[in-house]
């Protein structure tokens, strides 16, 4: 902790001298809501020119790779976000069946607290909010003047150092701090990702497809079941000799769906209907 915070206070030293300024944040978070088990993806915040960006950092580290004409492609499910620097309206970028955006507007009302923490040499002021269907508790710096934070995070007079909703369902810690000579390329796993764009829905439109899939996961692969040899289908290690298989997996895949679902923003949810 005490390298972290030397690092940060002279990276801040330095600041106005980087055009972009990238903060590495942990982010921990439970798929299933009812699990005491955490996934842990680290993530970065870009703050650029013109612009805000957050995504996985390990598109960084793939990104070098695939430029050098390796394919190294992977979604955690972490969230994808960009923005217009100031702008509190947000686009978000979602791998499911295929890879879509759609644009939210985010601003979210700031109550400050008197409480305070020290962490280093820094002293963290509490702040809280509700967005998202949610209670989120923030701890912010005054001495970095920056309004940015994780996600969707913004609008306090500092940079947020950590943030957590009233559950701990979702954490984001700041852990690292780096000085960005120039805007970083993001256009092969943002603004497209491994080749391909995203198609730009209305969030309605997303979860009617969200929908469909739920409702019946295993078409694709039923449909195309008698142009292949028998066995030739695996799902789950399982092979499929019979149509009347997929009706046992697309259960299976539902349940999979319903329990691996707990989205960060309760307001863009979509509603699945719960099986038997």
């Amino acid at each position: 902790m005490k390298t972290y915070i030397i690092l940060l206070l002279i990276f801040f030293t330095t600041l106005s001298k980087a055009q972009t300024h990238r903060f590495i944040y942990e982010y921990k978070f439970k798929p299933d809501s009812t699990s005491t088990n955490y996934r842990n993806v680290n993530m970065a915040l870009d703050i650029n020119p013109t612009d805000v960006k957050f995504y996985d950092y390990e598109s960084v580290l793939n990104d070098s790779i695939n430029k050098k004409g390796g394919r190294n492609y992977n979604w955690t499910g972490a969230p994808v976000i960009k923005r217009n620097k100031n702008s509190y309206q947000n686009t978000n970028y979602e791998m499911m069946m295929d890879y879509f955006s759609y644009t939210t507007t985010d601003k979210m009302d700031w109550k400050l607290e008197n409480e305070t923490k020290p962490s280093g040499q820094y002293t963290l002021q509490k702040a809280t909010t509700n967005f998202g269907g949610r209670q989120w508790i923030a701890w912010f710096c005054k001495d970095v003047n920056i309004s940015e934070g994780p996600y969707k995070f913004r609008g306090l007079p500092g940079l947020i150092f950590e943030i957590n909703d009233s559950k701990d369902n979702f954490i984001f810690k700041l852990i690292k701090s780096q000085k960005i000579e120039k805007t970083f390329d993001t256009s092969d796993f943002m603004e497209a990702f491994a080749g391909k764009k995203p198609l730009n829905l209305k969030i309605s439109d997303m979860h009617k497809m969200m929908l469909q899939f739920y409702n019946d996961p295993m078409k694709e692969l039923r449909e195309k079941f008698d142009d292949v040899p028998p066995g030739t289908f695996q799902v789950g290690g399982k092979k499929i000799t019979s149509k009347d298989q997929f009706k046992e997996m697309a259960k299976v895949m539902q349940h999979h769906i319903l329990k691996n679902y707990n989205p960060l923003d309760l307001t863009t949810a979509v509603t699945y209907p719960v099986i038997n």
